[in-house]
């Protein structure tokens, strides 16, 4: 990814860049994605960043009650605040629980939207769970993966969700700015596009006048792409295509598993009781301290207030493993 980005650099410096070739990454990107999900290029639209889609499904939904936990990241959940009613689900001692979201689910929900794995718990949430409760009453369901897929398998066939949003820059390694919105076929025809732009129409796309003659497909919701993020998606996501999905999540769980169980004889416990994710969030009354005493040896965690993140990847190894339990064992701080 980075040789890609380092090219397109080089080319824009000597002006020798191919603006045409670079504005068609994001449709190669596409396409890529969508295979590497199982979707429908058609089905897909390429935008910006992930509250980017929530609110694009916002926009497009029919009056109604919007559910999501009230713990969720901000771009998961200030979409959905602004447009609609929202029932905000708390936290129960600290977690995010499944059966908290069904409760609140009623037959004037319209939409329950949730992240696979919650970024300030690290917990994984039962998809296929949530899926069967919304059918019950009726609802859609939004779901983001930007925490999960490029660690974690994802199956379609389990989730069917109604809508599927991923922000790349995070486990697929991409650069910041290359998003994308899955919608079911079935609603396509309800998506509206937050700003309309040249790239709203079906290829070829013109550049000047009217009328305005939106796709028929997901398209129709892409926004104007910035170039570089798109050629380093690309990259990205063939990389991904040669990857084992299944060893690549045995992996990172492996690695999450081992320092969850040797932590905890350290006195760490995770903040959460329930399936592990590849990340990680360990209760500590001295975040800032243990986070910067981490960063000294070369360990990258974030500290959350009373709580500090890890995620493990497939580019992790025990080593990295041993060299954080080094320092949560060496007594300087305590949980």
């Amino acid at each position: 990814m980075t040789e890609a980005m380092h090219q397109a650099v080089s080319d824009w410096s000597t002006g020798e860049l191919d603006w045409p070739a670079w504005d068609a990454a994001a449709a190669r990107a596409r396409a890529l994605f969508a295979r590497l999900i199982g979707a429908e290029p058609a089905t897909v639209s390429a935008l910006g960043s992930l509250s980017e889609a929530a609110a694009t499904i916002a926009a497009s939904l029919p009056p109604g009650r919007i559910v999501v936990a009230a713990e969720e990241f901000r771009s998961n959940l200030f979409p959905w605040l602004a447009r609609h009613d929202v029932v905000a689900v708390p936290a129960r001692d600290g977690e995010t629980r499944v059966e908290d979201l069904i409760a609140a689910l009623d037959d004037d929900t319209v939409l329950l939207a949730v992240s696979e794995v919650t970024s300030r718990e690290g917990q994984r949430l039962d998809l296929p769970a949530l899926r069967e409760a919304t059918d019950r009453v009726g609802a859609r369901l939004f779901v983001n993966l930007t925490q999960s897929l490029g660690a974690l398998r994802y199956d379609p066939a389990a989730v069917r969700p109604d809508y599927l949003a991923v922000h790349g820059y995070k486990w697929l390694l991409c650069p910041r700015g290359a998003a994308w919105l899955v919608t079911r076929p079935d609603r396509l025809g309800d998506l509206t596009p937050l700003a309309p732009s040249w790239k709203s129409t079906s290829p070829p796309h013109g550049y000047f006048g009217g009328p305005m003659r939106l796709a028929d497909d997901a398209g129709r919701c892409d926004t104007s792409p910035a170039w570089f993020s798109w050629i380093g998606a690309c990259a990205a996501l063939r990389l991904f295509r040669s990857l084992d999905a299944g060893r690549v999540e045995r992996h990172c769980l492996d690695l999450a598993r081992q320092l969850t169980e040797e932590a905890r004889g350290a006195g760490f416990r995770r903040v959460v009781n329930g399936p592990l994710s590849q990340i990680v969030v360990l209760h500590t009354d001295h975040a800032d301290r243990l986070s910067a005493r981490l960063r000294e040896r070369g360990v990258r965690a974030t500290a959350l207030g009373d709580r500090v993140r890890f995620g493990f990847h497939y580019f992790n190894d025990e080593d990295d493993v041993r060299t954080t339990l080094s320092v949560l064992t060496d007594g300087r701080i305590t949980p």
